[in-house]
């Protein structure tokens, strides 16, 4: 096969994810490897796309790399996507995998925003391989690196590829009513982050009817008027000092801009299964943070123009963002049918987490991404000092091998169940006594506010 390695990583041939493309190619020798460094040249590929055109015309099989950067792809393969899909050219009926390298934190929503975009360019999906950082340097990970590809050939040589997902409609945009802000002085700080196009003027109007029925002060921070010079680099230039390597002040600006509001509303329009590439580019900005959830307790919503509800990934990724972070996640407000009670729905339940500063605890997207983050920092304490420092801070190092009184409560209780005899004896006592914790709580409570 001839093909054409998508090299989404922002670092080029330095790439982790890259050498074990470079592994499969000493391994597969029959086939032919053409490496594309679309993250790296993706400033000279806006200017001009023909060098990628030509590229993905010979390939019989596209091979996107790249590292899972905050849920999805890098910026740099986010817009390149975007780039591929404005060009037009056709690629039907060619093959699409991926390999990612990460800590396995949200590669899911990663591959399947890939495989999305995919489908959406006619080409015939292969199930891809997310791989840890370090698997290449096992003999585990090499073998699985190898038996992947090995699957990649047996799917291409039977015509085998994941199903098609169903078309989705064209978005039908409900209609919406802006009224008259009141008279009154509001108060506070809500953050509007949006990226709002001259043309949208769905969007324009659901953020204006939001400004109006939510009885606080608001301001909008239209990310077209930022400056923000580029995605991120994977550095790690921020890990000690937590100051970003860029000199576009972007770091400052998301402390002083963003971060000092009571609440945050993003605002959107689907674009591509995503928020688009300029909110990607935002979001692994904010990298200059580390993996220190700085808003936690935040209330955050969203005003989103477009199909949302058939969008389940990026419904996943709207509600695991708000879970890792310590967000409560106030609704997210659209315009797929009424979007008047939608938005004012948003805007009282925003003002009641406000009021009576609601946070619910996290689920298992919040609880597992963190427990990810929480060993990572552990690791790599050493080279993520400002990360180390605020989870030791916010008391997230919660590993459980700490809870010796517990462990040996259950050492007990697991002696006792493995008697036959103290079983019979105890008959129901046991689940009795699991309940007693519990019992004394309710005994201690009134009926009082």
């Amino acid at each position: 096969m001839q093909i054409l390695v998508v090299n989404g990583s922002p670092k080029g041939e330095n790439s982790i994810t890259l050498q074990t493309v470079h592994y499969l190619e000493k391994r597969f020798p029959t086939h032919r490897f053409e490496i594309l460094h679309a993250g790296q040249r993706i400033h000279s590929l806006e200017r001009d796309f023909t060098p990628a055109l030509d590229a993905l015309r010979q390939a019989d099989l596209l091979l996107f790399s790249y590292p899972v950067y905050t849920f999805i792809a890098p910026y740099q393969l986010h817009r390149f996507l975007e780039l591929l899909k404005a060009s037009g050219v056709s690629l039907a009926g060619k093959y699409a995998t991926q390999l990612t390298t990460s800590k396995h934190f949200y590669d899911v929503t990663a591959h399947a925003y890939v495989e999305e975009n995919c489908h959406d360019l006619g080409l015939r999906v292969i199930r891809g391989l997310s791989a840890d950082m370090d698997d290449l340097t096992t003999e585990k990970g090499r073998k699985e690196a190898e038996d992947f590809f090995r699957y990649v050939e047996f799917s291409v040589a039977h015509g085998y590829a994941e199903p098609v997902p169903m078309a989705q409609p064209a978005p039908a945009h409900a209609a919406v009513t802006v009224p008259e802000a009141p008279g009154t002085e509001k108060s506070g700080d809500v953050v509007i982050v949006t990226d709002l196009s001259p043309e949208d003027h769905q969007l324009a109007a659901m953020i204006a009817r939001f400004r109006a029925v939510l009885p606080k002060k608001t301001r909008v921070v239209n990310l077209r008027d930022c400056d923000i010079r580029g995605g991120c680099l994977g550095c790690f230039g921020c890990a000690v000092s937590g100051k970003c390597v860029y000199t576009d002040g972007f770091d400052a600006f998301l402390r002083e801009q963003i971060q000092t509001a009571e609440s945050i509303v993003y605002a959107f329009t689907i674009r591509d299964h995503s928020m688009g590439a300029l909110f990607k580019k935002y979001d692994d900005r904010q990298f200059c943070n580390g993996h220190r959830t700085v808003t936690m307790g935040m209330p955050v919503g969203y005003l989103v123009s477009g199909n949302y509800r058939l969008e389940q990934n990026l419904c996943t990724i709207v509600e695991g963002r708000a879970q890792v972070g310590g967000n409560f996640l106030a609704g997210v407000a659209t315009d797929e049918e009424d979007p008047d009670r939608s938005i004012d729905q948003l805007a009282d339940t925003l003002l009641y987490a406000l009021e009576h500063r609601y946070n619910p605890p996290r689920n298992f997207l919040g609880v597992g991404g963190m427990k990810i983050f929480r060993d990572l920092i552990w690791l790599m304490q050493g080279m993520m000092r400002a990360d180390h420092k605020f989870y030791k801070a916010h008391g997230q190092y919660d590993f459980p091998q700490k809870n010796w009184g517990r462990m040996l409560a259950m050492y007990l209780v697991g002696a006792m169940m493995a008697s036959p005899k103290l079983q019979a004896k105890a008959g129901s006592k046991m689940t009795e006594g699991m309940l007693m914790p519990y019992q004394k709580v309710l005994e201690k409570t009134d009926g009082k506010k």
